[in-house]
């Protein structure tokens, strides 16, 4: 099912050979870690570092054991004969899959921040490209007040140097092994092995640990994972409102050939972006998993195993695909200035009344005073379909306070851009 949302690098970290490759790797550093305390002769460290598995084989015993780590340990026990007694020698299964499960989530995050940052680098290239192009700003999905494009894309940009943040903080918490035993109290293997091996494959060891590293580190990762969805969810949206045929302002990438709806010729549906807000749910529902997966049973029980084999890997493919698709609507998306601009004159100058309302209040009237004053000609102008500037100029009492060209003065959008480049410089510093 998750197939179709794999890109090549991501599904191999996920692929079962890369984990069994990780596997070895923890169990040949440990080997090599026992060697250095004089355990395991060192004459025998050269033919262990040439262990290797089948994967029919890990499939064969598996059948027959009815336990991964134990059908993997005997594989490569058989790659290397009287040698093999050292494979795995005092360790538990987390010491194995734990620690190897941090290097693939290290990988795995790599690749993520990558993705985000080229998404970054888009943004902030499209938000330079439309920084005063004025459009129209939405609040409960109501003409508010204009705005421009570019101030739009600036503010994901930062959310998603945010994210970017997040995902590094992630990593580091993430960036643990543990090689301490059944119940992690370094009965069987001292903390000198531990710290030799975990040394060589890039990881710190927990400072303390169960029979697992505790999974409030897991849970943080696929949180930020959700978290960025959710960013991907928001901007997607957000395109979605502007592709809608009464707005129109911008259309995501359509090709040549494309097919919109197998009914009707004329659409052009904002699919891409739809597929991301149903995807972050997914992956919001994997973090609530996650969360669950960190209440166990005092040392440890393996409710939480389960749900990783599905939640870490997905949200990782996922999260990859997701980022991947949205930097290609960002990079292909058609912007449509006119019709922003259409759109800001739809009203007929009702977004100025906030202009008037200021204006009054400055020549002397109470807030409530200009308020009334305002809305009464405003809900008027909506109403019967008129322009606002001219029903202001009819009043009297208005004319009195703000003559013709100070009300004209107050018509006018550019007013709304003249803060950009101070904000522009505000993200850049």
């Amino acid at each position: 099912m998750i197939e179709r949302y794999s890109r090549p690098e991501m599904k191999k970290v996920w692929s079962e050979e890369s984990k069994f490759d990780r596997w070895l790797k923890v169990e040949i550093s440990v080997c090599q870690a026992w060697a250095e305390e004089g355990v395991i002769p060192e004459q025998t460290i050269p033919k262990v570092e040439k262990a290797h598995y089948n994967l029919n084989r890990i499939n064969e015993l598996l059948s027959i054991t009815h336990h991964d780590m134990t059908a993997f340990t005997g594989a490569v026990c058989e790659s290397l004969g009287e040698e093999g007694r050292f494979i795995h020698l005092g360790l538990t299964s987390s010491d194995v899959m734990d620690t190897a499960l941090s290097l693939q989530l290290m990988e795995a995050e790599s690749i993520l921040d990558r993705d985000t940052q080229e998404l970054i680098q888009v943004l902030e290239q499209k938000a330079r490209e439309y920084k005063r192009i004025p459009v129209m700003g939405r609040t409960h999905g109501i003409h508010a007040e204009p705005t421009t494009f570019g101030l739009k894309l600036l503010l994901w940009a930062q959310e998603m140097k945010r994210n970017a943040q997040r995902l590094s903080q992630a990593r580091e918490v993430i960036s643990y092994g543990k090689i301490s035993g059944a119940v992690g109290n370094y009965a069987t293997v001292p903390p000198g092995v531990e710290e030799r091996a975990l040394k060589r494959l890039g990881l710190s060891p927990a400072p303390v640990s169960s029979q697992i590293l505790q999974r409030d580190r897991h849970a943080q990762f696929v949180t930020t994972l959700a978290l960025i969805m959710s960013s991907l969810e928001k901007f997607a949206l957000g395109l979605r409102g502007l592709q809608q045929t009464e707005v129109s302002e911008i259309s995501e990438p359509f090709s040549f050939g494309q097919t919109g709806s197998s009914a009707m010729p004329h659409k052009k549906n904002p699919e891409l972006c739809e597929r991301i807000c149903g995807l972050a749910r997914l992956v919001r529902g994997y973090a609530l998993t996650s969360l669950e997966n960190v209440a166990l049973w005092q040392e440890r029980d393996i409710s939480h195993s389960s749900a990783e084999r599905i939640i870490l890997p997905d949200s990782c493919l996922v999260t990859d695909y997701a980022l991947s698709l949205f930097t290609e609507v960002m990079e292909g998306l058609e912007v449509y200035p006119e019709r922003m601009r259409r759109n800001i004159d739809l009203t007929q100058g009702l977004i100025f009344s906030q202009r008037v309302l200021l204006a009054l209040i400055q020549k002397g009237l109470s807030r409530e005073e200009a308020y009334h004053l305002v809305q009464k000609h405003a809900l008027r102008a909506g109403k019967e379909g008129k322009s606002l500037l001219d029903i202001l100029r009819s009043d009297g009492e208005i004319e009195s306070y703000l003559s013709s060209p100070e009300l004209a003065k107050l018509f006018d959008v550019e007013f709304y851009l003249r803060y950009v480049d101070e904000i522009f410089a505000r993200c850049s510093s």
